[in-house]
């Protein structure tokens, strides 16, 4: 019988051919996620691991927890930075509303004290004193006694509106002179009489102290002051005692 000689086709693969095509596989295996575990010492346990050089694993590997690192590192700079911004917008909303806060506590303050300066009364001359009192008798009055009473006052004094009010009557007032009559915002009037001249007209709105004119000698006078009267109505005749009525809204007289 005649015998041929092996032509080595058939011969069992090489060392470096086995390892280099079980890399392959590995690597493949690690790309689909389908690598199992071999409880069992098989061929692939009996052979060495291969090398770094041979599959390029471990470096694929490493770059991807270096790049996961990376990512939770920014995320977690995001979410710090996001509440950060979110901590300096909620300080900034507390701090506008404190501010809005104390604006509005000023204006009500500055709202009350107006409505209390506007509620208040003054005396027609500033530091004067009462020189002829309320129903003083003598023939000086044609009435009989006096409708209202006397601030001591040189020529040329400030009168100011005792109150709130606007300007009915400004102008000659026969034996009182220049006057001005103002009706406050109680109904109430109020009269100023023997003035040198007049700094208001009928219609103007007048404030507490506000200046209505200076005092003089005209009308009916011996001398320079100024004649106040209180009354129900502009006329002539409705005459109220003045001191009680300044009294009454604060004045001291």
């Amino acid at each position: 019988m005649a015998f041929t000689c092996a032509t080595g086709k058939h011969r069992r693969p090489g060392r470096m051919r086995r390892t280099s095509a079980r890399a392959a596989s590995i690597a493949a295996l690690t790309t689909t996620g389908v690598i199992g575990t071999v409880a069992s010492g098989s061929a692939l346990a009996a052979e060495p691991t291969p090398s770094v050089e041979q599959t390029g694993l471990v470096p694929v590997v490493t770059v991807g927890d270096s790049v996961a690192a990376q990512i939770d590192d920014q995320a977690a700079a995001q979410q710090q930075a996001a509440q950060e911004a979110a901590e300096l917008k909620k300080a900034a909303a507390v701090a506008a509303a404190k501010v809005e806060e104390e604006r509005e506590a000023r204006a009500r303050a500055a709202r009350e004290a107006e409505r209390k300066r506007l509620n208040a009364f003054v005396s027609p001359i500033s530091g004067s004193y009462v020189s002829t009192s309320y129903k003083s008798g003598g023939s000086l009055w044609s009435s009989g006694s006096h409708t209202g009473i006397d601030f001591h006052a040189s020529s040329g004094t400030t009168v100011h509106a005792v109150g709130l009010g606007t300007v009915v009557e400004a102008g000659w007032g026969g034996s009182y002179g220049n006057e001005v009559v103002i009706r406050m915002n109680d109904g109430t009037y109020t009269q100023y009489g023997h003035l040198s001249s007049i700094g208001v007209s009928v219609g103007d709105k007048v404030t507490p102290g506000q200046k209505i004119g200076v005092s003089g000698a005209t009308g009916n006078v011996t001398g320079p002051h100024l004649h106040f009267e209180a009354r129900t109505s502009a006329e002539y005749g409705s005459d109220i005692d003045p001191v009680a009525y300044l009294r009454k809204h604060g004045v001291n007289v």
